[in-house]
Formats: structure tokens, C-alpha cells, sequence
């Protein structure tokens, strides 16, 4: 019996000794490595049960994913009155149908069409360049426009011409081709 005691009290002397270095690593962490490692645990235990709560809200409370929403058709515009530019240089024609404020509804051109070299520059060229412009812009209903003409090719009345057969009401036709004031000096003629 007595050897007993004297273990238990080896015993309670070791466990007095433990909590009073536990003591003393609580209050100084940098001594006890294993406290350290104790409170990156915890950190890491926090950062996972939120990734945890993270994912159970994004799935739902039930943990089914949320059903996805019906997209929007999208609704037309009617635009009963617009803008159309024809842009008509040596080597190309452009036709561009724009609303008043100038967002742009439908455009072509002569090399979009498949037109290539030379003859992007024609006047047959410049009418299907009109013709599909307005195949395009039949979607929004537009009866009036006011035509800006830029650039010296021969498409510019061709294109014009398409558009007055296609049954457009043109309120305006103004000429927008720049001139300049005397700004740069133009190139040396050509010896031929």
C-alpha cells in the first residue's frame, strides 16, 4: 500500500510541475511551440467551416442548386424615323442606317457583299450595297430618314437612287464630304 502512495504522489508532483510550465506557456507563447500550433488550428478550423457556410449558401439551405432563370426575349424596337450615311470613296461604298441619336441600326458595304478589286468601287455595286442595308433595317419599321452623302465615287448616286426606289421618305440630303481649308499639302501628280 505504501508503494501506491508513493506513486500517486510522484504522480500529482509530475502533474503540478505540467500545469504550473502550462501556466507558463500561456503566458508566454513564444516558449511553447505546441500552443502556436494550436491557434493555427483554430484558424484553419474557422477558414474551412466558412467555406463550408460559403457553399451551403451558394446550393441553397436544402443543398440543391438553384434553378436557373429564364432569359428575356428581346424586344424590337420600332424606329419610324433615322439617319442613313453613304460613304462613297474610290475603292468602296458604305451605306450605314442609324436612329436620331445616332445608334446604329443596320449597315453593308460593297467588300462585305463579296465584291473585290475594282469593282467594289461601281455603281451596281452601290446599289446592292442600298438594296441589303435596307433588307436589314426592314426589322424596325424605318419610313423617314435624313441621308448624309460623304465622298466623291461614283456610288454615291447609285446608292441614293436605291434608296428613293426602296420607298423611304427623305426628309433631308445633305453633302458632308470634308474640304479642306488649305490644311495639307497634297501629293506630287503622278508622271504617266
Amino acid at each position: 500500500m505504501s508503494e501506491n502512495k508513493t506513486t500517486t504522489d510522484t504522480e500529482e508532483k509530475d502533474g503540478a510541475t505540467k500545469t504550473a510550465t502550462e501556466a507558463d506557456d500561456k503566458k508566454n507563447p513564444q516558449n511553447n511551440p505546441q500552443a502556436t500550433v494550436t491557434k493555427d488550428n483554430n484558424e484553419d478550423n474557422k477558414i474551412a467551416n466558412s467555406k463550408d457556410a460559403e457553399s451551403t449558401e451558394k446550393d441553397g439551405a436544402d443543398g440543391e442548386v438553384p434553378v436557373k432563370k429564364k432569359k428575356k426575349r428581346k424586344v424590337r424596337r420600332q424606329v419610324r424615323r433615322g439617319r442613313a450615311y453613304i460613304k462613297s470613296s474610290y475603292n468602296n461604298t458604305l451605306v450605314l442606317f442609324t436612329d436620331m441619336h445616332g445608334n446604329s441600326l443596320a449597315w453593308s458595304s460593297a467588300g462585305l457583299l463579296g465584291f473585290k478589286g475594282a469593282k467594289k468601287a461601281t455603281t451596281y455595286a452601290a446599289n446592292q450595297v442600298a438594296l441589303d442595308a435596307d433588307e436589314k433595317v426592314q426589322k424596325y419599321g424605318l419610313k423617314d430618314i435624313e441621308v448624309f452623302v460623304r465622298g466623291v465615287g461614283s456610288g454615291r448616286d447609285a446608292a441614293l437612287r436605291a434608296l428613293v426606289q426602296k420607298g423611304y421618305n427623305l426628309l433631308s440630303i445633305k453633302d458632308v464630304t470634308p474640304i479642306p481649308h488649305n490644311g495639307c499639302r497634297p501629293r506630287k501628280p503622278r508622271r504617266v
